[in-house]
């Protein structure tokens, strides 16, 4: 189960940074927003230089496997 329904048509980094903010919105509290915020913008930075086709696609996959561990954690905290 994906955190929001559109997970499966992420095919982009910018479709994934976009993607993984709007989780960001859906999280309980401020400071957990924020934190993940930094931490979606931080990732992004590392890999920018990532120009492998498949590697960018395991890594699209693994945010997605990790933001939907993240919104199933804080479902019942809202």
């Amino acid at each position: 189960m994906a955190p929001l329904p559109q997970a499966e048509l992420v095919r982009s980094s910018v479709q994934l940074y976009r993607y993984l903010l709007r989780c960001c919105r859906l999280l309980p509290a401020d400071s957990l927003r924020q934190h993940y915020r930094h931490a979606i913008r931080q990732s992004f930075k590392v890999h920018a230089d990532e120009d492998d086709p498949e590697r960018i696609q395991q890594i699209i996959r693994r945010a997605i496997e990790d933001a939907d561990w993240v919104m199933n954690k804080y479902k019942n905290q809202k």
